[in-house]
């Protein structure tokens, strides 16, 4: 992470925060006025980085990829980069009273590891996750575990023999590393995909539970056994509380840090959060789109939580691909609400471009689609009782035959 953040220091993308903040909350605050990377140099518990790749451009440097190339260039990922392993890790006892964790709002349940990798190990099978963490003591914490996923199902296997479920958590790993953590990729494909980011090869050393960590400045080993916690209340991505839950408890014993460690921190709700949790879908909705039509550029917005709204560019051919891409769409990622489709003259990251789309090229009675009685997200306020929802889909795409009168003059073409 350190090489990372001197090449955002490199491209003036790194706000310095030398004096320690008085108020409690001061760091989330701070975090919230500003995208840049933001570097706590004297936390009462050491030094922190917050908002490490809370714009597209900052994750586009990390990924390597244009930030008009995201999803496109991901759809392409094969997930065989090369995983090389480099002997064992050293442990000392577990201490989180030593690292700044922070709590971020006065209603939180109290301090959350919000970046932190969860690696896990279990009957040959791998898997990297992440997970808000609710600290409990110096070496406990619950973990909220989405049911169904790959953590969750791996610990079940575990409790199911009788076992508990070896784990690593790394904090302050390459950002590469953590977004292919968020991904959706094969089983046990996170740091190959993780290493093809990282230009093919990946290194790792091995904990003394035989799970196997990168680079890390923070790694606490441990355990998922049968303890549970009350966890929550915490603030996801709309900036509301999510529910309040009894979750599985990880028990750590041991722990490796990097001299003059520094701790990661994500702001819970804030653009990092947004980005780390819609961006990774990108890819899949863009492989879905281009089965039924030429997909050129898929955009979640950040207006949208990250998660709720995609604007997806198409290159038409007919006249209905815009409405075979709004159902593609919903189909690759089912917590979409909201879906937008545009021409390639509208830049989908741009919500200007968005807007003159919906106004000049939208007319309601023909060019929206709602469906309802819907699987909706269960982080939106709008749901009800059953988990169903509403979605609307939107055609923002000239009528083709028509184009010379929607197009906008300009110069580079003589036009």
């Amino acid at each position: 992470m350190r090489e990372f953040i001197e090449q955002m220091r490199e491209h003036s993308m790194v706000v310095d925060v030398d004096k320690r903040p008085t108020d409690e909350f001061g760091a989330p605050k701070m975090a919230s006025w500003t995208d840049s990377l933001i570097f706590f140099h004297d936390l009462p518990e050491g030094r922190c980085v917050m908002n490490v790749t809370a714009t597209r451009k900052a994750l586009s440097l990390a990924l390597g990829v244009g930030e008009g190339e995201i999803g496109m260039r991901l759809s392409k990922s094969s997930y065989e980069g090369s995983v090389v392993r480099e002997g064992n890790l050293a442990m000392a006892a577990p201490d989180l009273s030593r690292v700044p964790v922070m709590k971020f709002f006065p209603g939180d349940a109290g301090k959350y590891l919000t970046a932190g990798i969860v690696f896990s190990r279990y009957q040959g099978v791998e898997n990297a996750s992440i997970h808000r963490m609710l600290v409990l003591d110096r070496d406990r914490v619950a973990a909220r575990l989405v049911e169904g996923r790959h953590t969750h199902m791996l610990h079940r296997e575990a409790l199911g023999r009788g076992e508990e479920l070896p784990v690593a958590v790394a904090v302050g790993v390459h950002p590469a590393v953590t977004f292919a953590s968020c991904s959706r990729v094969p089983k046990g494909k996170e740091l190959p995909f993780a290493a093809e980011l990282l230009g093919g090869e990946i290194r790792v050393h091995q904990c003394r539970n035989g799970v196997l960590v990168p680079d890390a400045e923070i790694v606490l080993e441990g355990y998922i056994g049968s303890d549970t916690a009350r966890e929550g209340p915490f603030v996801d991505i709309t900036g509301t509380y999510d529910s309040v839950r009894t979750q599985p408890v990880i028990r750590f014993t041991g722990m490796h840090t990097k001299k003059d460690c520094i701790y990661h921190s994500i702001l819970p709700g804030g653009n990092e959060h947004r980005i780390l949790m819609g961006v990774p879908y990108e890819p899949i909705i863009f492989r879905a789109v281009s089965g039924v039509t030429e997909a050129r550029n898929v955009v979640l917005t950040t207006g949208g939580c990250g998660y709720f709204h995609a604007v997806i560019q198409i290159r038409k051919s007919t006249q209905g691909d815009a409405k075979n891409a709004i159902m593609a769409a919903f189909a690759a990622h089912t917590s979409l609400k909201h879906v937008v489709v545009v021409d390639e003259d509208i830049d989908p990251a741009d919500p200007h471009e968005v807007e003159f789309a919906l106004a000049t090229r939208v007319r309601g009675d023909q060019d929206i689609m709602v469906v309802t009685g819907v699987r909706g997200s269960s982080l939106d306020p709008c749901r009800v009782g059953d988990g169903t929802n509403v979605k609307v889909g939107v055609d923002a795409t000239m009528v083709l035959g028509r184009e010379a009168e929607f197009r906008r003059a300009g110069w580079q073409d003589g036009s």
